[in-house]
């Protein structure tokens, strides 16, 4: 041996041998692991043996039997009464977890409030699931908040539920799709579809989506704003497959429009993010504000109810629609 030297025996170490609290601790983790995965998506069997099996070796735990301890686990989860569904072929899937919450008062009253706005808005299952997550009682619902948002049907009924899942699919595929969609009028008619997202608004949830195929009225360079198109989500018929024609845009056509509020409203300052404000007058009399809008009949309804207190001045095209209507407006209350 070489001076200096230290000699080591390299003595294989006797395993540590698992008591019984560093088994149920085990078993603890480890179904802990099996319900975070869930929470993120379904997973085959085979799917989920494999990433609790990294798991484990990276734990250095014994990975033995890995598909029996996945059945145990499952069963044992639920018969403490998390739902899980399953099925020959089928993935692993959490339908709804028993995970105890525990939740301080401010906490409680904030998952109350939104569970309060989503059974207005007609969303009545997700409010129902927010308070079953929260064990919220009839005590814990605001009293001194109310709202009105009157949707014209629930959002949570199957098919329309079923229409909004088609409707996501089609969003993460990012390629064009077709709707049937009956109108107002009962008439109904095929819309091909782009770049799409869902909008909640004045109480109503509508696809919104631009329709490359659609005849623009007043802007002749494409892509523009006139093809950017609202569609009830209670109307649409049906959500075809998505074809392989990619969306091509990335967001929706805008247009600067610039308008005058004045009288009562002349000391309105901006607060959505696509308002900036070009003037003001010092005594308070009026305020110029440029926006950026991708749908014009909303810009019209918001405007339009501002009565004589806002004036569009920009574009041309639209200052004189919006003329047009409050004329004919006045022409019916003539007496």
């Amino acid at each position: 041996m070489l001076s200096g030297e230290v000699a080591i025996n390299l003595i294989p170490l006797p395993k540590k041998k698992l008591s019984k609290n560093d088994h149920n601790y085990n078993q603890l983790v480890f179904a802990l692991e099996v319900l975070k995965l869930l929470a993120q998506r379904p997973y085959s069997r085979e799917e989920l043996a494999s990433l609790l099996l990294d798991f484990l070796e990276s734990k250095e735990k014994s990975v033995e039997d890995i598909l029996q301890k996945l059945t145990r686990t499952i069963r044992k989860l639920r018969d403490c009464g998390f739902e899980i569904r399953s099925a020959p072929n089928r993935p692993y899937e959490l339908i709804e977890s028993n995970f105890p919450v525990i939740l301080s008062p401010a906490q409680r009253g904030a998952l109350a409030l939104a569970a309060y706005f989503l059974s207005d808005m007609g969303f009545s299952a997700q409010a129902s699931q927010i308070i079953r997550i929260g064990k919220l009682s009839e005590a814990d619902l605001p009293t001194g908040v109310k709202v009105n948002f009157s949707p014209p049907v629930d959002y949570s009924e199957d098919k329309l539920e079923e229409t909004v899942q088609k409707l996501q699919e089609r969003f993460r595929q990012r390629r064009r799709y077709t709707i049937r969609y009956r109108s107002s009028r009962g008439n109904e008619q095929n819309w091909d579809c782009s770049l799409s997202e869902l909008r909640f608004h004045n109480g109503v949830l509508y696809l919104f989506a631009f329709i490359p195929d659609f005849s623009p009225r007043f802007i002749e360079k494409r892509p523009n704003i006139e093809q950017n198109l609202a569609f009830r989500v209670d109307r649409i018929l049906s959500v075809r497959a998505a074809s392989e024609i990619p969306w091509g845009l990335f967001n929706f056509p805008t247009i600067e429009i610039h308008y005058r509020m004045s009288g009562p409203l002349g000391t309105y300052r901006p607060r959505r993010s696509n308002e900036r404000e070009l003037n003001r007058d010092p005594d308070g009399t009026f305020v110029e504000i440029a926006t950026q809008e991708d749908y014009l009949f909303w810009f019209r309804q918001r405007i339009l109810q501002y009565g004589s207190n806002a004036q569009v001045l920009q574009p041309t095209w639209l200052t004189q629609q919006i003329a047009q209507e409050l004329q004919q407006g006045h022409t019916r209350y003539q007496v």
